[in-house]
């Protein structure tokens, strides 16, 4: 347990790490849900396990003031790259997404980034409360509905051209930095990899983050799972993806980037 943990009881905490992020360095984690997981997707690689609930409802899940509570507990922010909001589900599902972003950039002083699936961004409001975030890393895993569905599990309502249509707008309405993550499970096809660059070349990302199932997926959810912490023994079976090489990803960020002009990272294989 890191040394933010330890001041604070893990299983009542919304504030966790710091959480060291291939992508963006030191993290410090700010979890909007809460212990019983909730998103809009329930994908096949999720290190936080089956989800507790599946909803598009949004509400509040965990008071602002609870989260400026636990920011002014800590001592120090030296040792933070970053402010992430993300943790125990889709984070744009809290009605109070722009009252936390505030908080955390008015105490910490440092950028704030959201990890989102994307359901929501066809809604205005939330676009709204986005524009808070210096950084917004939206999901997008699959190209064709059929893979889509397979890997992501959404929400019945949910399709995947009204997702495209939401980061569409969203490009439109965002200074910050957009960057289009995406989870690679296996080897692309000449036409996958067409199609995904053809849909770049659409949406028009800052950056693209390319990533593997790293770290195993709990059977039984496991609040802990949120960060860098290993699934914990006895606490229920967990699932361990099989990833691709690093040589394979390294070729298709080649691609990607040579096509596209669009600066591709890609998660270091065999660290979390």
């Amino acid at each position: 347990m890191n040394a933010i943990e330890s001041a604070q009881n893990p299983h009542r905490s919304f504030v966790y790490g710091p959480v060291k992020s291939w992508r963006f360095g030191q993290s410090l984690g700010i979890d909007p849900i809460g212990e019983v997981s909730t998103c809009s997707f329930n994908c096949i690689y999720c290190q936080l396990g089956q989800m507790e609930v599946q909803t598009l409802q949004r509400q509040i899940f965990v008071p602002t003031s609870r989260i400026a509570e636990e920011l002014r507990s800590l001592a120090s922010y030296a040792q933070i790259d970053v402010v992430t909001i993300s943790g125990s589900g889709e984070p744009t599902l809290a009605l109070n997404l722009e009252e936390i972003l505030a908080i955390a950039k008015q105490l910490t002083r440092l950028p704030t980034i959201v990890l989102t699936n994307s359901t929501l961004l066809g809604d205005r409001i939330v676009r709204q409360a986005l524009q808070f975030a210096d950084i917004i890393a939206v999901k997008l895993d699959a190209i064709s509905s059929h893979q889509w569905q397979r890997i992501n599990r959404p929400v019945e309502t949910i399709n995947l051209s009204d997702i495209l249509a939401g980061i569409v707008k969203l490009r439109r309405e965002y200074s910050g930095t957009l960057a289009i993550q995406t989870m690679v499970l296996s080897p692309w096809t000449t036409e996958m990899l067409e199609d995904y660059i053809q849909l770049l070349q659409r949406l028009r990302p800052d950056e693209i983050h390319l990533n593997v199932p790293s770290r195993p997926r709990a059977l039984v959810r496991q609040l802990d799972a949120r960060g860098n912490n290993a699934v914990k023994s006895g606490c229920g079976d967990f699932h361990q993806l099989q990833c691709v090489s690093a040589d394979v990803l390294s070729v298709l960020a080649d691609a990607i980037q040579t096509t596209t002009k669009i600066p591709v990272r890609c998660v270091p294989i065999g660290l979390s």
